[in-house]
């Protein structure tokens, strides 16, 4: 069964303002993708482990139908109230028990969620829904983060991961499926034709609100919380104290380029 991390309504809230959706360079590799293996245009594109719905909007863009689906009831809600093209609907459900009729599904896809579920039923799932021909798209943002602004970025950079390195130690066992570039995902995949793109970098437009905003939004952060809350929320207000002052500014709302690199498991059946 999939590994429930992310129930609160707090946790949600947190995952709905600071998430990202998926960056350019990773919302193209996908749709090449799918127009090279002639998915596109599909019917129905689920988006499993859809958290906040990020990734959902993004496929709502591109496709007829789209359907967002979680196990969390608190972040569905949250995707529900937010504002989605008229294409897109929500449901709360396993990722392991899929709603959908046999090869039903044109696009599956998974956004930085997929090292929650139970890779094995998964894939069967996967398997089972997927149309022939139909493809699937597992992604994941990884730890190779990097901030720029102006001349610190280094300096910058080296503050972001000391704090990450620290809220790292809470980690849940599952993220090495993420620290591993989804390399066992991959190899879980049934499909015959698949591949694994390691090196997708995005910029991703943030302010220094946003960069604290996402390690609290991670769950090893949360976890951190419910061990040593003052602690936890210590060492964001210190990280944030350290970044402005490297950059010289004092308000919370200054751009700054949020680097990040992607991991994409792409598969056609």
């Amino acid at each position: 069964m999939t590994t429930q991390m992310f129930e609160g309504r707090g946790h949600a809230a947190v995952y709905q303002k600071y998430r990202f959706a998926p960056g350019k360079e990773l919302q193209q590799t996908i749709l090449g993708y799918l127009q090279e293996k002639k998915a596109i245009p599909a019917e129905l594109v689920v988006d499993v482990g859809c958290g906040s719905g990020q990734g959902t909007r993004f496929l709502a863009e591109h496709f007829k139908k789209v359907v967002g689906t979680d196990i969390s009831e608190a972040q569905i809600q949250e995707a529900r109230d937010t504002l989605s093209m008229p294409n897109v609907s929500y449901l709360v459900c396993p990722a392991e028990e899929l709603p959908f009729q046999d090869a039903s599904v044109d696009v599956l896809a998974s956004f930085t969620a997929a090292h929650w579920f139970d890779i094995e039923k998964f894939m069967r799932e996967a398997q089972r829904v997927v149309r022939p021909g139909g493809c699937v798209a597992i992604s994941t943002y990884t730890v190779d983060m990097s901030l720029r602004y102006r001349d610190c970025s280094k300096k910058l950079t080296k503050i972001f991961r000391e704090c990450w390195d620290q809220i790292l130690k809470y980690s849940h066992n599952r993220l090495k499926f993420v620290l591993e570039n989804y390399k066992e995902i991959f190899e879980a995949l049934p499909f015959p034709d698949k591949k694994r793109i390691t090196d997708i970098y995005d910029e991703i437009p943030m302010t220094v609100e946003g960069v604290v905003g996402y390690l609290e939004s991670a769950s090893p952060y949360q976890m951190f919380m419910k061990n040593d809350p003052e602690a936890a929320k210590s060492l964001l207000q210190e990280t944030e104290k350290r970044m402005l002052e490297t950059m010289g500014v004092s308000s919370r709302e200054t751009p700054v380029e949020f680097w990040v690199r992607h991991v994409c498991v792409l598969g056609c059946k």
